[in-house]
């Protein structure tokens, strides 16, 4: 009975101070709000604009997610204006501009625009990739490409050459192989594993320049050589467990593997876990797989699992000329999905037909000039090369 009394009595007090026109424990809660905090100065208010601005330079340069960025712009009214300053996001790490394929929306294509015009070599690329695979616009991206490639962007000086090999974005007739081969060297020439990968094959194969197979093996041993050192750089624990080291070709693989016993000698390079793919490849995988692979009539997605690239046309990329099944935008694309997938799975089968426009082989002389569009961006380059 005693109980009863005691809580109609607080469930009184509380309607009283309802009433009243405030809980008391809102009262009693602003009560422990000491005055001397409320009264002290903001620090950050303190700092120059200057230093804020290389904080902000610093831990753009360093994030390894957009969420370490914009968790700071929400802070304050302050830290946002000053976090899209040019000389910040001019800074900005590709981690950084990873953004989602799931979450694109016309924000991060904004966010992706701005910091590309603030200097951004890493958002030209990135964005001029989604912009000529993704949302096909194709004069647009190969620009932004471009941009980041007269910047000595080896990623975006490759991907312009496997445009150029491919003629992607127009017809068959739109390949210029020597644009290329000349873009890959100045890729190579800055240390890009692929770029020297595809150098030496074409060197080997006389595919777009003169036939020079010595000059050919000296490219493809670089590139597994600098391919292994990144691995036991970046994994030390690779050096207890060497069994990648070994290379077994497949059976009706023999005739590739003569005088290359030794791994860092063959075709493929050393059986090496892949590299992270690079942020524009993880989003263009991400984009197509939500639609499920799905692309236009005939079209097909480059079968490297960490490439992402797709045909803007039909029979635009090579296929495995042994079984047909898979096909493939460069012959770095193939090297890598061989040691990590198809070296198990090619089988050889009865001669697949012959489809009209197909880019089987990775040998030929074609040299297009059409392209206009693609090419324009392109013209820039060409004469960097030429001057460097």
């Amino acid at each position: 009975m005693c109980g009863q009394n005691r809580g109609m009595k607080r469930r009184k007090a509380s309607s009283a101070a309802v009433v009243g026109g405030e809980r008391a424990t809102t009262n009693r809660k602003r009560s422990k709000i000491s005055p001397e905090f409320t009264n002290k100065p903001d620090f950050l208010d303190s700092l120059p604009d200057d230093i804020v601005l290389s904080i902000l330079s610093n831990l753009s340069s360093k994030a390894e997610c957009p969420a370490d960025f914009i968790n700071v712009l929400i802070t304050c009214k302050r830290l946002n204006g000053i976090g899209v300053h040019s000389m910040v996001l001019s800074k900005a790490s590709p981690e950084m501009l990873a953004v989602n394929a799931k979450n694109w929306s016309e924000s991060a294509h904004r966010f992706l625009k701005l910091c590309a015009e603030s200097g951004n070599v890493e958002a030209c690329y990135i964005l001029g990739m989604i912009r000529f695979y993704c949302l096909e616009n194709r004069g647009s991206g190969a620009s932004l490409m471009a941009k980041a490639a007269i910047n000595s962007h080896a990623p975006a000086l490759y991907s312009l050459a496997i445009i150029q090999f491919n003629g992607s974005g127009g017809s068959k007739n739109d390949k210029d192989l020597r644009a290329g081969v000349a873009l890959s060297a100045r890729a190579a020439f800055l240390g890009h594993i692929d770029a020297l990968r595809e150098l030496g094959h074409c060197l080997q194969d006389g595919y777009g320049v003169k036939r020079n197979i010595a000059e050919g093996r000296r490219f493809l041993v670089q590139a597994n050589a600098r391919e292994l050192a990144n691995v036991l750089t970046t994994t030390p624990s690779a050096v207890k467990n060497s069994e990648w080291l070994a290379w077994n070709p497949m059976p009706h693989h023999r005739h590739i593997a003569a005088g290359t016993s030794c791994p860092l000698l063959s075709d493929f390079g050393c059986d090496v876990p892949c590299a992270d793919p690079h942020p524009a490849n993880k989003f263009l995988t991400d984009w197509y797989a939500a639609k499920d692979g799905v692309l236009g009539p005939g079209l097909r997605l480059c079968s490297n699992a960490g490439c992402g690239r797709p045909e803007s046309r039909r029979h635009e990329f090579r296929r495995c000329s042994v079984c047909g099944a898979v096909n493939y935008c460069s012959r770095a694309c193939q090297g890598m999905d061989w040691r990590s997938r198809h070296k198990s799975e090619c089988v050889p089968a009865m001669r697949w037909e012959e489809e009209e426009g197909e880019n089987v082989a990775a040998a030929g002389n074609i040299n297009g000039n059409g392209g206009e569009e693609v090419n324009n961006g392109f013209v820039e380059i060409q004469n960097e090369i030429a001057e460097s």
